[in-house]
């Protein structure tokens, strides 16, 4: 996360430095338009579709970060449209209250285990790692100055689980008193699909855009749990 945000930081400053020229590009910038080629998403997540004994116990913030590679093709006879397609990797993060996500279980339903009266985690998280490929149809208002337009897309993500992990820490007893401050992860797909197919959509002005992110696939397998599907809302950091 530290390493993201300073990526970001680099973004924008580059951003500061080229809007300081208001001239408007030559033909041959035009057709080389940066197009979104480099896009940094942070979002807050939410799990769609899980029963109350699941929902009540997930922290009301669950950060996550994008990071895709996009090529740009613009539309020959309309240049405000173009089609991204790229590589990337998404995350995601989950934090749970007082509950044990057993992922390393070999029972045939994944337990959500209700911690309260046993020892628990102040600090407690599932997390998957996605290899995606991101296809965009974009509208941009202005392409001869992206970077001060507005901009639209709608799109498609195909992803495969890289890793699906859980991450205990500062194991306490039932009434909040300390037993240990080391860090327990368990890591294991068994439980979960492997593929996932996502919707998207962002709109914003130049360098900012707010964005969704809804699963189509479930993120679990088949009978191991509920129908239970990813929505990321954040912001897009984009314009390279």
């Amino acid at each position: 996360m530290r390493k993201l945000l300073l990526l970001v930081m680099v973004v924008l400053f580059t951003h500061a430095a080229n809007a300081q020229d208001p001239a408007p590009p030559k033909a041959a910038t035009i057709i080389n338009r940066s197009g979104d080629h480099f896009m940094i998403q942070i979002a807050q997540n939410s799990l769609q579709g899980a029963p109350d004994s699941i929902s009540n116990r997930i922290n009301k913030f669950n950060r996550s970060a994008n990071v895709y590679l996009m090529l740009n093709k613009a539309f020959k006879k309309n240049k405000r449209f173009s089609i991204g397609l790229g590589v990337g990797v998404g995350t995601s993060n989950i934090y749970f209250k007082k509950t044990i996500v057993d992922i390393s279980s070999s029972a045939p339903q994944l337990k959500f285990i209700n911690a309260d009266s046993i020892n628990n985690y102040k600090k407690y998280k599932l997390s998957t790692t996605y290899a995606e490929v991101p296809l965009e149809l974009r509208f941009t208002s202005n392409p001869d100055l992206p970077q001060k337009a507005i901009k639209a897309a709608i799109g498609v993500k195909v992803g495969t689980l890289l890793n699906a992990h859980t991450k205990g820490k500062n194991l306490q007893g039932p009434t909040g008193n300390l037993i240990s401050s080391a860090v327990e992860k368990s890591t294991s797909k068994s439980y979960f699909n492997t593929t996932r197919i996502v919707a998207t959509a962002r709109v914003g002005y130049g360098l900012f855009s707010l964005f969704g992110a809804y699963n189509l696939t479930p993120m679990f397998k088949n009978g191991v749990a509920a129908d239970i599907k990813l929505l990321q809302i954040g912001l897009t950091i984009s314009g390279l």
